[in-house]
Formats: structure tokens, C-alpha cells, sequence
């Protein structure tokens, strides 16, 4: 009886878990100490709710736990009330261990998420396009591949940024960035040979008239010195 410190000997706490829906509710397991020293048997719920059948746990003599053997204790179902999917819910409790100190719980971890909102798209070195979510969710969306040739200088240019292949170039070979002879992915960045050629037109235009300015002020200059040696 949960409301009866009597009736267990230790308490997780509550944990924190989420439905379909992102909606948070409280589990919490009791430890119950049984007739032989190495013997427990723990009673989950969920909201206040019984989940799951009492799963015995045992540790063998220098405090390892040796059952449920896989180290899995299942909550079985239970349904939220706030209209999401029926969750399944498993405790995974492998490294748990039996020591004369007192009951500590030494770290604690859950799959599911509140729920969130899109904040970001992003590209890892790898190539792999993640969704970021308000929560601290990621999720894979793709994966970009590269391509390469064993000649690239012999490709042909089709105009507007675009080549083909060419029997010098040789067949493309595709792959994840960052394996074999393909670099990596470097997100929100441009090649240092990509320019804007507009930009650099115009810096071409104003370069030329600066040198146009300048080579007619020398003009001007040789005209006013040879004046004043005509008037001498």
C-alpha cells in the first residue's frame, strides 16, 4: 500500500515518464524485503494506479542482481486518462546491487519526451539531417550522401554549375560523408571557391574606376608640373 510506509521498506521516488499525448505522469516502484535476505520483491504504479504484476528480484551472495535475469521489469499496460495510446511501459534495473549502505537511487533515465516544438534543422559532419525539438528530442530526417570521381578535373561543364561525367572523369562513387576519400558536412557554410558573382562584379567595376580616378590625377599632376616648367 503506498500510503502505507509499513507495508514496503524502500521507494524509488517518483519518475517522471510521458504518454503519446507528451502529458507527464508518476511512476513510482516499492521495494518489498522478502523472507530471505537476498529476496525483494518490487510493486510499480503509475498515477497511483497498480501497473504491472509484483516481479521478484533477487542478488546473489556479493550483491549482484542475478533475476530477473535479463535485469527487465515490465509495467505490463496502462491507459492515461488523457486520451493517448495505451503505454508498455519496462524497467530496466540492470546494475542495480545489493551493499550494506543505505538505499540510494544512482541515476535514473527515461525515453520519452513532453511535448515540444520544432526549434531547428541541422546537418552532423556525417551527413545526417536532424529534426531539434524544444524538449531535447532528436530526430534522424536523412541522410545526405556524397559523390566523388577518381579524375575529377575531367568532368564536363554543362554551364550554370552543372557537370556530367566523362570517361576521364570516371564512374561517380557515392557514400556517407566522411568515409573513405569523402569529406565531411559543414552546415550553414559556403565553399571558399563559391562567390556571389554579382558581388564581384561590382567590386571588379568600382576597382576600375578607383584605378581610372587615380591614373587621371596623375594626368592632371604631370600637366600642372609641365606648365610651370614652360612658365620658367
Amino acid at each position: 500500500d503506498p500510503t502505507d510506509s509499513n507495508s514496503y521498506n524502500h521507494s524509488s521516488g517518483g519518475i517522471t515518464v510521458y504518454d503519446s499525448l507528451g502529458v507527464s505522469h508518476i511512476q513510482v516502484s516499492y521495494f518489498v524485503k522478502g523472507a530471505n535476505p537476498n529476496e525483494w520483491t518490487v510493486r510499480n504504479y503509475v498515477d497511483g494506479q497498480p501497473a504491472g504484476n509484483p516481479t521478484p528480484v533477487t542478488f546473489d551472495n556479493s550483491g549482484k542482481l542475478t533475476a530477473p535475469a535479463d535485469g527487465k521489469v515490465s509495467l505490463g499496460t496502462f491507459t492515461p486518462t488523457t486520451g493517448a495510446g495505451v503505454l508498455n511501459m519496462t524497467l530496466d534495473i540492470n546494475g542495480s546491487t545489493q551493499y550494506g549502505e543505505k538505499f540510494a537511487l544512482r541515476n535514473t533515465q527515461q525515453d520519452g519526451y513532453a511535448a515540444g516544438k520544432l526549434n531547428e534543422i541541422t546537418v552532423s559532419e556525417t551527413g545526417v539531417v536532424y529534426a531539434r525539438y524544444s524538449n531535447g528530442a532528436d530526430k534522424p530526417l536523412g541522410q545526405v550522401a556524397l559523390t566523388t570521381f577518381n579524375n575529377p578535373q575531367g568532368l564536363e561543364s554543362k554551364g550554370n554549375n552543372l557537370w556530367v561525367d566523362t570517361f576521364s572523369s570516371g564512374t561517380p562513387r557515392t557514400g556517407m560523408p566522411d568515409t573513405s576519400n569523402l569529406g565531411k558536412i559543414q552546415a550553414g557554410s559556403l565553399e571558399a571557391s563559391t562567390v556571389d558573382l554579382t558581388e564581384q562584379l561590382v567590386n571588379m567595376i568600382t576597382a576600375q574606376r578607383n584605378f581610372q580616378a587615380n591614373a587621371q590625377m596623375i594626368t592632371t599632376q604631370d600637366q600642372i608640373t609641365q606648365t610651370v616648367i614652360n612658365i620658367r
